[in-house]
């Protein structure tokens, strides 16, 4: 009887539905998602990266190379301009309404932005005269322990307790720099001390920054804080300006470098801040910190190309080693154990489908590594050679005079 039940339900058909069907998918809560953005992340990635080295690239080049050696005029004038640029985007375009939910007043301006404020200023100098004594390659080794500068500071400033094992974790960056400094082969004292000055005054400006952002009512992406610090920045480094570079400075120097000159070098230094927050917005604290150590290799490369800047394998072997402890730093070893994992299995997934192109990018990869190896390691064996000395003897030999 159970079994017959059992047959018997089995073969009853389902009724048909006497309604509409339902969708199987709610549409209202699929109008309610925000739209993708129709531009790939990359996008902003590319774009933070080319206008980061193209401002650095192009400080070098007013300063040293058009021979405008006043990095405190420039330093006012990027701050004058960028003060003017949020002036009118505060008024005009919607980028800035975040201020609106910051409670600045008058105290906390004076208590907290005024102080960030100078800090970032001399930064700005200091950063701005190194071009002036070291190459662009050499900076941007030094500037890899900007990790370690902060980690100190917010120690000696009571913001963090000490912590041996994180100075452990930094060592390998100081180390780095310190084997790149022995290979660099034009050191100059005043800029590498220069440059340590603008490192230990950006490290206090970030642990001051940090400080004032712990507090929620205190929330700025970079292009608000620019809002706020710009005007009492460029304000100091006037007051700097008129002291140290203006008496000295002739329109001779400025017309060298050209007004659209300037200016461009002022819009691109103003668009940089303008791409971070995009690229804080689209990406993820892991990508900015990969993106800022590409960025940096690209940097070093792009100063041997333009200023024939000579790098030596001890110098690349310490930057690589300073690189390296950077990642670690700032990523830790989990984070790069998967990472890794996905970057091999994307890897062997290329091999699967393009085994040709794979091993055309091996062997491009080991032939650029063995170029820049024995470029910047072999020894010059030979003198000098100076064929015209053996030619004036030949000619003397037959007797015909040059």
């Amino acid at each position: 009887m159970a079994d017959e039940k059992e047959r018997s339900s089995g073969e009853i058909p389902r009724p048909e539905p006497k309604g509409p069907i339902l969708p199987t998918t709610n549409s209202d809560a699929e109008k309610s998602q925000p739209p993708k953005s129709p531009v790939h992340p990359a996008f902003y990635v590319i774009t933070w990266i080319s206008l980061s080295s193209s401002v650095i690239l192009f400080n070098k080049w007013i300063l040293d190379t058009l021979d405008f050696r006043y990095p405190v005029i420039l330093t006012t004038y990027h701050l004058t301009f960028a003060t003017v640029a949020t002036q009118l985007m505060a008024r005009y375009t919607t980028l800035l309404d975040g201020r609106k939910s910051v409670k600045m007043t008058g105290r906390v301006y004076l208590r907290a932005i005024v102080p960030i404020g100078l800090f970032f200023s001399l930064s700005l100098i200091c950063g701005n005269l190194t071009y002036l004594y070291l190459s662009v390659a050499f900076i941007q080794m030094i500037k890899a322990t900007t990790p370690v500068a902060v980690l100190l500071s917010s120690w000696a400033m009571g913001l963090a307790p000490p912590n041996m094992r994180q100075l452990l974790n930094v060592s390998a960056i100081v180390v780095g720099v310190v084997v790149a400094s022995f290979g660099e082969i034009k050191f100059v004292w005043i800029g590498f001390l220069y440059q340590l000055g603008g490192l230990l005054f950006e490290a206090i400006r970030l642990n001051l920054v940090q400080a004032l952002l712990s507090s929620a009512e205190y929330k700025m992406d970079p292009l608000v804080s620019l809002y706020y610090f710009a005007p009492i920045c460029a304000a100091m480094n006037g007051a700097v300006a008129l002291i140290w570079e203006v008496p000295k400075v002739s329109m001779g120097e400025v017309y060298n470098v050209g007004l659209f000159t300037f200016f461009l070098n002022g819009m691109c230094a103003f668009l940089l801040n303008v791409s971070v927050v995009f690229l804080i917005g689209k990406t993820s604290a892991v990508i900015m910190t990969l993106c800022g150590v590409l960025k940096d290799v690209l940097l070093v490369l792009a100063s041997m190309a333009i200023w024939g800047t000579p790098i030596s394998g001890l110098q690349a072997f310490g930057y690589t080693i300073a690189l390296g402890g950077m990642i670690y730093y700032k990523l830790g070893l989990e984070s790069i154990k998967t990472y890794a994992g996905e970057v091999g299995r994307h890897w062997a997934e290329f091999g699967a489908t393009r085994p040709a192109l794979r091993k055309v990018v091996v062997i491009g990869a080991v032939l650029l590594f063995i170029f820049v190896l024995f470029s910047g390691l072999a020894p010059t064996y030979a003198p000098e050679y100076n064929p015209s000395q053996y030619l004036a003897g030949a000619a003397e030999k037959v007797g015909v005079s040059s």
